[in-house]
């Protein structure tokens, strides 16, 4: 397997996800400080918006504005480019859990995960996706998924990969011609210690995901290929290590995003949040130019 090193880019941040590579910049949400963030290339940050019930997975839509996904109220918010926030689509009946991630693709489908059950207090159980399409309605994606978490699209766009937290997999579903899912499939069956988190598509075919809620010496970001072999590991050991995106000019940089905290402090919304980076040698793709 191998290893590679990191670098220090951004830190004063408390619970960072959600890191997207959009219009020459780092964008990231911060649960507990409740903003959206732009993070610029020395590493300084602003928030972009306050998104009430914490914000989580990104995306951008064709006319300049943000969707967000608001956690507690399981629905995504607008965020337009004079700022203004608005509602956007509620996916409540749905969500059997907290808001989750969220992939926004260049056409405008929005795919959104929850937690799906009371992290740390419910044993876990399966739920769905919510599809929303480009005029903004909400759909139940066909397939249960347990945890749905960071997903990416493949280069033409007709395949939608999904990281299932505690299932221990990377899964896939078909993208049909009108942008609902269908077909879900294991794609990488993962072991049970790796509970993957946010993840970043290679152009050579790799998947690589943050190993979340593990401070320990399996700590870090990997890179798994379509059946199970991993390939790479990023150590970042006395964090968690949530979620990564290429990024730089050639997309050929790995933004990581790293917390420190414990699942009894995650609870009590006691974290420090970092971005590092990595140089690992690829590319990634490009995600307004799938499909």
């Amino acid at each position: 397997m191998k290893l590679h090193r990191t670098t220090p880019f951004s830190s004063g941040h408390q619970f960072l996800e959600a890191p997207r590579w959009h219009d020459g910049r780092l964008w990231a949400s911060d649960f507990f400080a409740g903003h959206v963030l732009r993070i610029e290339a020395d590493g300084s940050h602003q928030p972009v918006a306050e998104i009430e019930g914490a914000p989580s997975g990104l995306g951008f839509l064709a006319d300049g504005s943000i969707l967000v996904v608001s956690q507690a109220t399981a629905t995504v918010r607008r965020i337009a480019p004079d700022g203004a926030v608005t509602a956007y689509a509620d996916f409540s009946h749905i969500a059997t859990g907290l808001g989750n991630d969220m992939l926004v693709s260049p056409s405008g489908h929005a795919y959104v995960g929850n937690f799906g059950f009371a992290l740390g207090s419910e044993d876990p159980r399966t739920t769905n996706l919510a599809h929303v399409d480009p005029e903004g309605k909400v759909h139940r994606v066909f397939g249960d998924v347990l945890f749905p978490n960071g997903a990416a699209l493949t280069a033409d766009g007709r395949t939608l990969l999904l990281a299932e937290t505690f299932a221990h997999r990377i899964s896939a579903f078909d993208i049909t011609d009108d942008g609902s899912p269908a077909n879900l499939r294991t794609w990488a069956q993962l072991p049970d210690t790796v509970h993957p988190d946010g993840i970043a598509l290679d152009t050579d075919g790799g998947v690589w995901f943050g190993n979340a809620l593990d401070p320990g010496p399996a700590s870090g970001f990997y890179r798994v290929l379509e059946g199970g072999e991993i390939t790479d590991h990023i150590p970042t050991p006395g964090t968690w290590s949530i979620a990564c995106a290429f990024g730089g000019a050639e997309l050929d940089v790995l933004h990581l995003m790293c917390n420190t905290t414990t699942l009894e402090e995650f609870h009590e919304g006691r974290s420090a949040g970092e971005v590092r980076t990595a140089s690992v040698g690829r590319r990634g793709v490009d995600p307004a130019r799938t499909g």
